[in-house]
């Protein structure tokens, strides 16, 4: 992280990051039915993914009714961070998606562009998902669009 990044998660981000990150994923979340979350820890584990799975589970994200959450997590002191999708959403995209995801995250990453990073992210993947999980007006958001944190 730049100098200017606090290693705490709740400082990582200035407040208009963590408005335009939340902005971005309620407007992802008016494109498809989809329940995406952004997740901040002090640190991840060597194994990221499955910490990132622990994570989605803690978040309750397997609760959605459509198995269609989606989880990006970070872990901005040890510079590691993945994005999972839960089953419903497994058993329809192809399996370079997450990788594509991924890569163009962490292209911004390098440059220090950690909340444009997460808002390109998150449209990709609303995008893609409005194909599978369409929004319809009577949809429930299920989860909260603000960013999560813990140490």
């Amino acid at each position: 992280a730049s100098p200017m990044r606090s290693p705490d998660p709740f400082l990582f981000f200035s407040q208009k990051e963590k408005e335009l990150i939340a902005a971005a994923v309620r407007e992802a979340e008016t494109n498809c039915s989809a329940e995406i979350r952004v997740h901040l820890e002090r640190t991840a584990r060597e194994d990221v993914l499955s910490h990132a799975r622990e994570v989605f589970e803690k978040l309750d994200m397997t609760k959605t009714d459509q198995r269609n959450g989606v989880l990006i997590f970070l872990g901005v002191r040890s510079h590691r961070f993945a994005v999972i999708g839960d089953k419903g959403i497994h058993d329809k995209v192809e399996p370079g998606f997450w990788d594509a995801v991924s890569a163009g995250m962490t292209h911004h990453f390098k440059n220090d562009e950690f909340a444009s990073g997460i808002v390109a992210a998150v449209k990709t993947i609303g995008e893609r998902l409005k194909a599978h999980f369409p929004y319809h007006r009577d949809d429930v958001n299920e989860l909260p669009d603000a960013i999560s944190y813990s140490l």
